[in-house]
């Protein structure tokens, strides 16, 4: 058996597939999707099977990054979707910070101040104040309809900062320092962190890992809720949830593995997942198939629609510069490939109500997702194809260290 599966190998670039090969020995089974592109250490879009070995490169900074997509009772044309995006815009809030000031509380907290691996304790005071916030990139609260004209919503990040510091304390945990030190987190092509699983620091790393991974859904959880308030509660009929950017035990091919997935969508026989698009695309709710090809795709699908373009090329090379309230704002340094006041247009034209974003989430920066699906072959099908009717961003003016 090869140990290497790409699917759509012509629409990836090169650079993502020589990485994944570095990310494996003979032993393990590897797997990019049609959307992969190149990451830190470890190719979005790469799944890969360890035996005995935890990659963090594989789980990234995000810890648990994810979708969460409800079908509401209401149809899409019984709202006043500019109004109801607005009020979005201004109860959720988006990057560091909580503008807004509605503070949320969740039983993830009380696990967070007990946390087994204790260096995370330390960290409840900016879970405390990040939790239900959204961040920035290409994380998103989109409102759809469907097929039948209801309305759905549907949102995708993170851990957030929790997430993010985790990641960085054990990176610089690999490097021999403390949990709180300053690692270097190494170049692109710089070789995967691993960790044996019977060590005491990958022992620690998966408990990590959960944590971080519980606090991203309890994220999800209350964004959604907080929507679904705004729109005077209406009954849920269907949901789905699910995560990448983790690390699951599994049996594949009658042993037992540790499946690294990095913006990779678990799609096993039956299960529903959630995959977004770009703003002005369609995104699917779709259902994992038994097949030859999903056995050998260690039953892992696409995320999203997959980067050609590289933020700095959309939207221009910024930096970042503190104002006298310690506030950053950017300052254009070059100019980027996109025009971002085009796009808008284009929004509108097509009714969609846009809140925030910037030239880096257009949807030129992305391959177009039912192309992208159609290289993943007879591994899932799809239940459900939802166009977008409003769509919030963080803008491009908003600082967020946290990015993956």
């Amino acid at each position: 058996m090869e140990n290497l599966t790409v699917f759509g190998e012509e629409i990836i670039d090169k650079k993502s597939i020589e990485q994944i090969k570095r990310c494996i020995t003979e032993e393990d089974i590897a797997v990019l999707t049609a959307d992969a592109h190149y990451g830190y250490g470890h190719p979005i879009g790469g799944a890969v099977a360890y035996k005995n070995k935890i990659s963090l490169s594989g789980v990234g900074f995000d810890i648990a990054c994810g979708n969460k997509a409800v079908r509401t009772n209401i149809k899409a044309n019984e709202i006043q979707t500019g109004p109801v995006m607005d009020e979005i815009f201004k109860r959720i809030s988006f990057g560091i910070g909580r503008p807004n000031n509605e503070p949320v509380d969740h039983p993830v907290l009380d696990h967070i101040r007990q946390a087994n691996f204790k260096p995370q304790r330390k960290l409840l005071s900016l879970a405390a104040s990040q939790l239900g916030t959204v961040g920035s990139g290409n994380h998103f609260i989109d409102l759809f309809s469907d097929e039948e004209g209801f309305l759905w919503i549907g949102v995708h990040f993170g851990s957030r900062g929790f997430g993010h510091k985790t990641a960085t304390g054990f990176i610089a945990m690999s490097q021999g320092l403390s949990f709180s030190d300053h690692g270097k987190e190494g170049s692109m092509d710089a070789p995967p962190i691993l960790f044996n699983i019977d060590t005491a620091i990958g022992e620690a790393y998966l408990e990590a890992m959960a944590l971080a991974g519980e606090y991203a859904y309890a994220g999800r959880d209350t964004v959604v809720n907080k929507v679904l308030e705004i729109l005077d509660n209406p009954e849920v009929t269907f949901e789905v949830h699910n995560h990448h950017n983790f690390a699951w035990h599994e049996e594949h091919f009658g042993e037992q593995y540790y499946v690294v997935r990095k913006g990779c969508t678990p799609a096993f026989p039956g299960q529903h997942g959630f995959i977004g698009s770009t703003m002005a695309d369609i995104s699917v709710i779709i259902e994992g198939v038994d097949s030859e090809l999903s056995r050998k795709g260690l039953y892992s699908t696409v995320h999203g629609a997959g980067r050609v373009m590289s933020r700095t090329q959309a939207a221009g090379k910024k930096k970042w510069i503190s104002g006298p309230n310690g506030k950053k704002r950017p300052t254009l340094v070059s100019k980027g490939l996109i025009d971002f006041d085009e796009v808008k247009s284009q929004m509108r034209e097509h009714n969609i109500e846009l809140r925030g974003a910037g030239a880096d989430e257009a949807p030129a920066c992305y391959k177009k997702l039912e192309e992208v699906l159609k290289y993943q072959g007879d591994t899932i099908r799809i239940l459900h194809r939802l166009r977008p009717i409003g769509v919030a961003m963080a803008g491009d003016e908003t600082y967020d260290p946290y990015k993956d």
